[in-house]
């Protein structure tokens, strides 16, 4: 039951070309697995479909609540990169002052796909994937750009879109703490979509600033249980 592994290289290690890979985090800094965006861009993985808020703002502090003097890298990376087949997300293109991103450059020149999906709708796709739940109409989108090709229904007067289930082969999550067993604490801003893209991979891969052991959580603070977590990486006290 133990899954510490020793590196964030070993961690990514067996994710395949095509795979869909969740990536936690908002849109700065907070609850970015850094580490292992980088480890995942080392390893060399390509024609990924990505699952985030943002397209990717690049390397520097340009999310809406990242001071400016912050440097992280998101998964931009792995975009620059050319691992990126397609991005589902709710905010493409990184906010002014910062004009273009990889993921901008690449879409305009039609390099890359592009699923916009409201974020209240996006996070509820990920929800339902981690539910088993198939699908659910929403008025979100209805009569907008977004309800192209999808299929529609009158409840209760009302105009509703139906919107499928997100799930991924891999999640790469961003958490406080673990136990050995995989239970997950979040702080912050870490508990927007981490918690619930933990639940909808098949294979969840937790970078964590510490892991204790089993009984040391106590059981009331826990967020993600165990049976949703996979893999878990400690985070070196010099990169945290």
């Amino acid at each position: 039951m133990n899954k510490v592994y020793e590196s964030f290289k070993t961690a990514v290690a067996d994710i395949p070309d095509g795979s869909t890979v969740m990536v936690g985090g908002f849109g700065g800094p907070a609850g970015i697995p850094q580490n292992l965006i980088m480890a995942l861009r080392d390893q060399g993985a390509r024609n990924l479909t990505l699952i985030h808020n943002t397209g990717g703002f690049g390397l520097s502090g340009i999310g809406y609540a990242a001071p400016r003097d912050v440097v992280y890298s998101d998964h931009s990376i792995l975009i620059e990169n050319g691992q990126v087949s397609k991005v589902y997300c709710s905010f493409p293109f990184p906010p002014p002052p910062k004009a273009n991103s990889p993921f901008k450059e690449q879409y305009l020149a039609g390099q890359i796909d592009l699923e916009i999906v409201p974020q209240g709708t996006l996070a509820e796709r990920i929800r339902a994937g981690g539910a088993g739940i198939g699908a659910f109409y929403t008025r979100t989108g209805a009569g907008t750009e977004v309800e192209k090709g999808k299929e529609t229904k009158i409840i209760n007067g009302k105009r509703h879109v139906l919107e499928y289930a997100l799930k991924a082969d891999y999640a790469l999550v961003r958490a406080y703490k673990a136990d050995t067993l995989g239970n997950l604490i979040f702080r912050g801003t870490a508990r927007t979509f981490n918690p619930i893209m933990a639940t909808a991979a098949e294979i969840t891969i937790a970078e964590v600033d510490v892991i204790v052991q089993p009984g040391e959580i106590d059981p009331e603070c826990v967020v993600t249980p165990f049976a949703y977590v996979d893999r878990i990486v400690q985070i070196p006290r010099e990169l945290r």
